[in-house]
C-alpha cells in the first residue's frame, strides 16, 4: 500500500499538518470541497448594513476581498476578471460615451472603463458604501486613482433605482459587476427578467450590457451561468456567453454580454481579423496585460459541454422564481485562529 492509502486505512488526517502553523481561512465551495488560504494578516473585518466584509493578506494571492464568506477578488489576478468583464463590451461599441456600472465596489471595473478615453461619463452605483471605503483604504490597487477622474460619478445606493431614474435610451454600455445571486444576498433581483427588461429600455441605440455570471466550468456552469444566459436570451435578441480562468476563483468564470438590436455586430467575432487589436490600439489600449484579440477568441470559444448546457437550459430567472448559486447561511468562510 502507498503511504496515502495506509494513512487512510488507519484513519490519519492526510495533510492535516499543513494547518499546524499560522492562521488559515477556509472557504466551503460545495459539500465535501473547500479551499484554504494561509492568512498572514487581517487588514479589515467588519459588518456593513448588507454583508460581512473582510480583507486579508494571504501567501498565494496577496490581499483578498471577502464578503459574506465568499472570496470576491484577489490582488494577484483581479486584473484578469476586470479586464475580461469590461473590455469586450466597450471594445465592441464603436464610441461608448455613457457607461453605467451596477456594483463594482472595489473600483477596479471603474478603473478599466476609464482607460477608454472616448468615455465621457461613467456612473458607478454600489449599495454598500463600507465596501467602497474599505477598498479605498486597504486595497488602493483596485481603483488606482479612478475615483479622482472627473469622468467618474460615484453613488452609494440601489443600482436598480439609479437606473430607473435615468432617461430611456441614455446609456451606451451597462456593466453589472455584482455579487453572485445568493439566497439572503443583497442583489439577486438584479439577475432577473424584470431588471434586464428595464436595462434594455435605458440602453441607447447600439447599446450593450454585460454581466458577470458566476462559475462556468463543466461541473458547475449549471448553477447560475447557463440560467443567466437563458434569462438574457428571453429579453435581448443577441446574447453571447464567454469564460476565463481566474486562478483564485478555483473555477472557469463566466460572463454574458448582449446587444439591444438583433442586427448589431457580433460581440463574439464582429471585430476579427485584427480589427479588435486595431480598435484597442486606437484607444491606447494595445498593451493591456491580459486582454487582446487572441485572448478574446479563447474566451468566446466555449467547450462543448458548456455550449450544450447553454443550448439546453430552460430555467429563466424571475423575481417570483429566482435562482441562487448558494445560501449565505451554508456557503461561508471560517477563520481558524491559532
Amino acid at each position: 500500500a502507498t503511504p496515502a492509502t495506509a494513512a487512510m486505512a488507519t484513519g490519519e488526517d492526510i495533510g492535516a499538518h499543513v494547518f499546524d502553523e499560522g492562521h488559515w481561512y477556509h472557504e466551503t465551495l460545495e459539500e465535501g470541497l473547500a479551499i484554504s488560504y494561509r492568512v498572514d494578516e487581517v487588514l479589515h473585518r467588519g459588518q456593513s448594513a448588507f454583508q460581512t466584509v473582510e480583507v486579508v493578506k494571504t501567501k498565494p494571492f496577496g490581499r483578498l476581498l471577502i464578503t459574506d464568506g465568499l472570496m470576491q477578488s484577489s490582488e494577484d489576478d483581479e486584473y484578469v476578471y476586470h479586464q475580461c468583464l469590461v473590455h469586450p463590451a466597450l471594445a465592441a461599441h464603436p464610441a461608448p460615451k455613457k457607461v453605467f456600472i451596477a456594483g463594482g465596489g472595489e473600483g477596479a471595473t471603474l478603473r478599466e472603463v476609464l482607460k477608454h478615453k472616448c468615455v465621457e461619463e461613467c456612473e458607478m452605483v454600489d449599495i454598500d458604501g463600507e465596501v467602497v471605503e474599505m477598498c479605498r483604504e486597504h486595497t488602493p490597487f483596485y481603483h488606482a486613482g479612478a475615483y479622482d477622474d472627473k469622468r467618474a460619478k460615484l453613488e452609494i445606493g440601489d443600482a436598480k433605482a439609479a437606473l430607473e431614474r435615468r432617461a430611456d435610451g441614455s446609456i451606451d454600455v451597462i456593466i453589472c459587476d455584482l455579487s453572485d445571486p445568493l439566497d439572503g444576498g443583497p442583489c439577486y433581483q438584479l439577475y432577473t427578467t424584470t431588471f434586464y427588461e428595464m436595462c434594455k429600455t435605458k440602453l441607447a441605440p447600439g447599446g450593450i450590457l454585460v454581466t458577470q455570471s458566476g462559475c462556468a466550468a463543466v461541473r458547475d456552469c449549471h448553477h447560475v451561468f447557463t440560467p443567466i444566459h437563458k434569462t438574457l436570451k428571453t429579453v435581448f435578441p443577441q446574447c453571447w456567453g464567454y469564460t476565463v480562468c481566474v486562478p483564485s476563483f478555483c473555477s472557469e468564470w463566466g460572463f454574458n454580454v448582449v446587444r439591444k438590436e438583433a442586427d448589431a455586430l457580433s460581440v463574439e467575432d464582429g471585430l476579427s481579423g485584427g480589427k479588435l487589436d486595431a480598435r484597442l490600439r486606437e484607444r491606447g489600449l494595445g498593451d493591456l496585460s491580459y486582454y487582446d484579440e487572441i485572448t478574446h477568441r479563447r474566451m468566446f470559444s466555449l467547450n462543448r459541454t458548456v455550449r450544450e448546457a447553454c443550448r439546453d437550459e430552460t430555467r429563466v430567472m424571475t423575481v417570483e422564481n429566482p435562482l441562487f448559486m448558494c445560501s449565505t447561511t451554508t456557503h461561508q468562510g471560517v477563520f481558524e485562529d491559532k
